[in-house]
């Protein structure tokens, strides 16, 4: 199966890091934060992917092309002009990276790689900004198992402050940024038809607008409920929280060995 990444929005929320390079190029333990939402696939067997470049998107193929020199030692012999490598870190990856557009919507990057998806019964859908440890495999499962169109993951947003329980004056209970208030969020993490290509209209379409609301509304889309982790990298505050879970060796989303 494939896995589609959306790889080409602005960031403009975590402007600090995106002036100078694509959101999902900004580092987590010094790798790309796409490179962990493609090693969470990979644990799951998912090597085959299509990521839907856009704004700066010529960074993420120069980090492919070089892929050997990030991850490998090596030597240079100037005289000779030759390159040896002398440790092949290489994944199993087969990497497809398509220019959508710089200005493009999510439903319209999707309808851009349309071509590389047509033949498949069913690939998977992620937004290149975001790391969990939903079981993949579970949920093509659960994807196929429902006759439908699309499956996406519910999950508790993360909380952003501590919540206070009061007695008259007094606090009785804290609690340390509990999650949301119970109601589940689309957490991405698809799994879908090529069928729903043909709900999109063209770049101006918003996947989460038009094709989303439609497939609910024809009882075409499910719900994989995921409890576990779950994390966007959306501010600066977030990618300091991650880099913090990474440097501590607790990463809950490292589900690879």
């Amino acid at each position: 199966m494939k896995a589609v990444i959306l790889a080409g929005g602005l960031g403009t929320r975590i402007s600090e890091e995106t002036d100078t390079k694509p959101k999902p190029m900004v580092e987590i333990g010094g790798k790309p934060i796409l490179w962990h939402i493609m090693k969470i696939y990979s644990a799951h067997g998912v090597n085959d992917f299509v990521i839907c470049c856009g704004y700066k998107g010529y960074q993420i193929k120069e980090y492919f092309a070089n892929y050997f020199l990030y991850m490998s030692d090596v030597t240079f012999d100037m005289s000779k002009n030759t390159m040896d490598v002398h440790q092949r870190s290489a994944e199993p990856w087969r990497v497809t990276l398509v220019d959508t557009g710089e200005s493009t919507m999510t439903g319209g990057r999707l309808k851009r790689v349309a071509e590389h998806i047509q033949g498949d019964d069913a690939f998977c859908l992620t937004y290149g900004d975001g790391v969990s440890d939903v079981n993949i495999t579970e949920l093509i499962a659960f994807h196929k198992a429902q006759n439908v169109q699309a499956t996406l993951t519910a999950t508790l947003p993360p909380g952003r402050f501590g919540a206070l329980e009061f007695n008259g004056n007094k606090v009785n209970k804290f609690m340390e940024k509990p999650k949301g208030d119970g109601a589940m969020i689309n957490g991405g993490f698809f799994v879908l038809s090529p069928k729903v290509l043909d709900r999109i209209g063209g770049d101006d379409t918003i996947w989460e607008r038009g094709p989303l609301e439609t497939l609910a509304a024809d009882g075409q889309l499910a719900a994989f409920q995921h409890t576990g982790f779950w994390q966007p990298m959306d501010t600066l505050r977030d990618k300091i929280h991650l880099e913090e879970l990474w440097a501590s060796g607790q990463a809950p989303w490292k589900v690879w060995k």
